[in-house]
């Protein structure tokens, strides 16, 4: 099948990422391939995505990661005009996008050019009930799987094991399980480090730990992890941060590697992680020294 459609993805809560979308499409002057949707109502549109080469995604981090999670196999390459708070997945700004978005297009039309193609892991989590092995539901995420409880202040006890070998039982607000994209996310709240995000690894951490390992354990990418929340607790698993699913008791929850990468468009080399963590999260180291204090 031949794919030569460019989508233009936007937030349905911000309206101004939909007019920035339009005005991009009527910009570049590719109305004849462009078609335009919100993130939100991409899992309904299988058969434009069949013909789809590039989606560009306008809007934050979380507009990226909902496009990730519709379009996971698809194999379709993602670019980010940041529209957001933080943007670290995403590549422009607004003010650079209509000049820089054709050399985009040309790498995925020819191959030819200096962007890359950086891969990210993802993870996919089944739930499954006590009585079989085959999952009753499925969800990728780019970011992480957390389970906890939806209660406020409410602590859930969750049996963990690694590889099929017990590990802990945490007592906790919830346990997050991350890539290394989601290291910069909930996991970092939660007192995770900072890993480069395209490393294939996983990480375990608890949140609020009353009993349990208190630090995060980092996993090898083939790793699988089961959580299981003990008897008289309810759980429940939301994966990126969207959907709370609830778990019946006796479920477990089972955490690997996904089939599917979410692969993102680059014009920056690697190395640009580093300053982007100075200009995205305050991170700056300050050489200068403090200035004298008379009388010190």
């Amino acid at each position: 099948m031949n794919r030569n459609q460019i989508a233009f993805i936007f937030n349905s809560q911000l309206k101004e990422t939909e007019i920035e979308a339009r005005n991009l499409v009527n910009s570049l002057d590719i109305n004849d391939r462009a078609w335009i949707c919100s993130a939100e109502k991409l899992v309904d549109k299988s058969d434009a995505l069949d013909k789809t080469s590039l989606l560009i995604v306008v809007g934050g981090d979380g507009t990226i990661l909902r496009t990730i999670r519709a379009v996971s196999a698809y194999n379709i390459p993602v670019l980010g005009v940041n529209m957001g708070k933080v943007g670290f997945m995403a590549e422009l700004r607004p003010d650079e996008a209509i000049a820089r978005i054709p050399e985009f297009i040309q790498f995925t039309e020819t191959g030819e050019g200096s962007i890359r193609v950086e891969e990210r892991m993802m993870l996919v989590a089944d739930i499954i009930p006590d009585d079989t092995e085959d999952a009753r539901f499925s969800v990728h995420a780019l970011n992480d799987v957390t389970i906890g409880t939806s209660g406020v202040s409410s602590l859930v006890e969750l049996v963990t094991s690694v590889n099929g070998v017990h590990l802990t039982n945490y007592r906790a607000d919830a346990v997050i399980v991350s890539t290394a994209t989601g290291s910069t996310g909930y996991a970092l709240s939660a007192g995770g480090p900072i890993v480069f995000p395209e490393a294939k690894m996983m990480m375990m951490l608890p949140v609020a730990p009353h009993t349990g390992l208190r630090d995060g354990l980092i996993l090898e990418p083939n790793s699988f992890i089961e959580i299981e929340p003990l008897s008289g607790y309810e759980a429940s698993i939301s994966a990126d941060g969207f959907k709370d699913t609830k778990l019946n008791p006796g479920e477990k929850i089972r955490i690997q590697k996904g089939l599917y990468t979410a692969k993102f468009l680059r014009a920056h080399q690697p190395d640009f992680f580093y300053s982007a963590l100075n200009l995205r999260l305050g991170l700056a180291y300050r050489s200068q020294r403090p200035p004298n204090i008379p009388g010190s």
